[in-house]
């Protein structure tokens, strides 16, 4: 779970464990998934609501994150990074930061992350807006971070914890006791993470493993915490309390909705959208009258 010092990455179940919480005395919490909302009244948040789908766009929110997990860890404060399974959006995020703080590169930004957490494994769209990340943006995030926040009193123990997590990785994979995501269809993985994942050397075709999965009626990706709290029933007041601060900033169409929310001492994500009502079938029996009509015609 632990990162770097004040930095946390976990799971759902994680964030809603008031125990834990305070056992690390995590006083800032970045969530992101898509029902991302504010679960402890006396922590700050940070809610982006976005998907584990390789279209999503996490890109556009590295630097709000930066921004509020740095300004948390200067005020010597503990961030939590959450998603749902804490595998991939969360890591996603934190693999952003480290990069920006420290002079690694996402590859080893990657490995210091599963260091600390086994089961970090970003979905190819997302490790590919880490390495454009890197290749194009990278550096000007860098030098925006510094004129931003100018105190250096993070930077050579973060690169030392760095380093002492890149050995420990190294470590860690000599003894299988993490892996890669490589590991083919049907060899135990020792973390888990290539579970129900085919690689190039399984015999079993997507395909196959699809129809597979389909008759089973369950997925062929690596399964998800099952502590997802469904918010469709909530109705949740968009305003905030007074002298409160909420940010809540619109994003670039992707295949599913993202949204950020800003929760600096208590204010409520927006409502969600209830679903339509279905359709009334109050035409069917007309058409049906309708048929019977043609059929008697016709037998007569």
């Amino acid at each position: 779970m632990r990162v770097l010092p004040g930095l946390y990455v976990g799971n759902y179940r994680d964030s809603k464990d008031a125990a834990q919480l305070d056992k690390y005395r995590i006083t800032h919490i970045v969530a992101i998934h898509d029902t991302a909302r504010r679960l402890h009244s006396d922590k700050h948040y940070l809610c982006v609501l976005a998907s584990d789908t390789p279209e999503q766009n996490l890109t556009q929110y590295f630097p709000l994150c930066n921004d509020f997990i740095h300004a948390a860890r200067l005020r010597d404060g503990n961030v939590l990074i959450h998603c749902l399974a804490g595998m991939s959006r969360s890591v996603t995020v934190a693999v952003a930061y480290i990069m920006s703080v420290t002079s690694l590169s996402w590859k080893e930004a990657l490995k210091v992350v599963r260091a600390g957490r086994a089961v970090a494994n970003p979905n190819l769209g997302f490790q590919r807006q880490l390495q454009d990340f890197e290749s194009n943006r990278l550096f000007d995030e860098r030098r925006r971070l510094k004129e931003r926040f100018p105190s250096l009193a993070l930077v050579a123990n973060d690169e030392e914890q760095c380093s002492i997590m890149l050995d420990s990785y190294d470590r860690l994979l000599l003894a299988r006791t993490i892996c890669e995501g490589k590991c083919p269809l049907g060899v135990p993985c020792p973390t888990g993470v290539c579970r129900g994942r085919g690689r190039s050397t399984s015999t079993t075709s997507s395909s196959q493993r699809r129809r597979k999965s389909n008759q089973r009626g369950t997925s062929a990706d690596i399964s998800r915490s099952p502590s997802i709290c469904s918010t469709s029933s909530v109705n949740r007041p968009r305003s905030s309390p007074a002298g409160f601060h909420s940010y809540t900033g619109s994003a670039p169409p992707s295949r599913s909705s993202s949204r950020v929310e800003l929760h600096m001492a208590g204010c409520s994500a927006p409502c969600t959208p209830q679903p339509s009502p279905p359709v009334s079938p109050q035409h069917f029996p007309r058409r049906s009258e309708a048929l019977q009509r043609v059929n008697s015609a016709s037998n007569t």
